[in-house]
C-alpha cells in the first residue's frame, strides 16, 4: 500500500519529467487558465498632466530633440505592467512633444495608431501623402503601414496622446516597421482631402476601402462637441455615459480601426453615472471639466488634460459637478470581433 509521502514523491517526480519534455499538466493552472470571470494584473491608474506629466515631457524636450529620439515620448506604462511598455494587456499609450521647428522623421509600422490632440495648435501630421492641422481635442488617425510624420511650424510646443496596439501586435509576432529616406514625406494630396470625400456623409461613387481603417484623417474636435452639444440638448441622459458617442468609420459604420475603439462623452452638470464594466480595459483622456471617477474601488480627481485608465471588468462610475467631456479608447472591436466582449450595467 502507497503512503501519502511516496505518492507525493512520484507525482513530483512526474511533474519533473514532464518539465524536461516540454509539458505540464492542465490541472494544477485550469482555474487560472479558464476563469470563472476575468482576472488581470492591469490596474486603475491615473497621470496628472499639469504638475507630473508635462514637466518631464518639457525636460525630455531640452535633452534629446524629435528627430534624435526618432519619436519624443513619454510612454505611460501601467503600475501592473512596468517594464512592458504597456497601459492594458492590449494597448500601448504615451505622450508626444513636438517642439516649434521640430520635425518627427517619416516612418511607418504594422501597428495601428490614434493622435488625440491635448495641448497646442497649429502644429501638423501628414499620412499617406496629405497633411492635416491639429488642435486640442481632434481626433488623428494613423492607419498601420501608411507614412507618417509630424511637425510644429507653430511657435508653441505641441503634445499628444498616442494609443497603439503594440502590445496585441506584439503577442502575434506580427510586428514590421521602415525608416523613410526623408524627414518629410512627400504630399500627394492638399489638406483637407480626405475630410472632403469621406466625412461628410458623403463617398466617392466608385470608391472601395482597401483596409479596415477609416479613410479619415481627422475627426476634429469642433465638430465633435457640436454634434455632443446637440445630443445633449435633444436626448436623455444615459444613466451610465452621460451622452456616449463612438467614432465610426464612414464606409463600413464599424471602428475607424480594426484594433482600436474610440468614444467621446459629456457629463452633464450634476451628472453621478450608475454602476457599469465591461470587459475592455479603456483609456481615459479628459477633454474639458472636472470630476471624479471611482474604478475597482480607487477613487479618482481628475481636471483637464489627466489621463486615467479602468482594467477589466473593474465596476466604474464617474461623477461631475460642473460637466466634463471624456476622450477614451479600448480594444473593444477585437473582443467584439471574437464573440467575447461583454458588458455589465447595476440594476440597484
Amino acid at each position: 500500500m502507497s503512503t501519502p509521502t511516496s505518492d507525493a514523491a512520484r507525482m513530483a517526480e512526474f511533474y519533473g519529467q514532464l518539465d524536461l519534455q516540454g509539458m505540464a499538466p492542465l490541472w494544477e493552472s485550469l482555474h487560472t487558465l479558464v476563469p470563472k470571470s476575468p482576472t488581470t494584473p492591469v490596474q486603475v491608474a491615473h497621470w496628472d498632466y499639469d504638475n507630473v506629466v508635462r514637466p518631464r515631457l518639457m525636460e525630455a524636450g531640452r535633452l534629446i530633440t524629435a528627430k534624435q529620439a526618432e519619436r519624443r515620448v513619454l510612454i505611460l506604462e501601467n503600475p501592473g505592467l512596468r517594464g512592458k511598455a504597456s497601459i492594458t494587456h492590449s494597448l500601448y499609450a504615451g505622450l508626444q512633444l513636438i517642439l516649434p521647428g521640430e520635425v518627427a522623421p517619416a516612418h511607418r509600422h504594422t501597428q495601428c495608431a490614434l493622435r488625440f490632440i491635448v495641448e497646442g495648435n497649429g502644429a501638423y501630421t501628414a499620412v499617406a501623402g496629405e497633411r492635416t492641422t491639429m488642435h486640442p481635442g481632434d481626433f488623428v488617425l494613423t492607419p498601420n503601414w501608411t507614412w507618417h510624420d509630424h511637425g510644429n511650424d507653430s511657435k508653441e510646443p505641441m503634445v499628444w496622446l498616442d494609443g497603439l496596439d503594440i502590445p496585441l501586435v506584439q503577442f502575434l509576432d506580427a510586428g514590421f516597421a521602415e525608416t523613410g529616406d526623408t524627414d518629410s514625406q512627400s504630399l500627394s494630396r492638399p489638406e483637407g482631402d480626405a475630410s472632403a470625400r469621406y466625412a461628410g456623409n458623403l463617398l466617392p461613387i466608385d470608391w472601395k476601402p482597401d483596409t479596415k481603417n477609416s479613410p479619415v484623417l481627422n475627426y476634429p474636435y469642433v465638430r465633435t462637441r457640436e454634434s455632443l452639444e446637440t445630443v445633449s440638448r435633444n436626448g436623455e441622459v444615459d444613466a451610465f455615459h452621460g451622452h456616449k458617442l463612438r467614432y465610426v468609420n464612414p464606409a463600413t459604420g464599424g471602428s475607424p480601426m480594426p484594433t482600436i475603439g474610440t468614444f467621446i462623452q459629456m457629463l452633464p452638470a450634476g451628472f453621478q453615472s450608475r454602476w457599469y464594466r465591461s470587459t475592455d480595459s479603456t483609456v481615459y483622456s479628459v477633454v474639458e471639466g472636472t470630476g471624479e471617477s471611482t474604478i475597482g474601488g480607487r477613487k479618482i480627481t481628475w481636471k483637464p488634460r489627466d489621463i486615467f485608465v479602468a482594467p477589466s471588468w473593474a465596476w466604474q462610475e464617474h461623477c461631475s459637478e460642473g460637466g466634463a467631456i471624456l476622450f477614451s479608447f479600448s480594444d473593444r472591436p477585437v473582443q467584439q470581433a471574437l464573440g467575447l466582449w461583454r458588458e455589465e450595467r447595476s440594476v440597484d
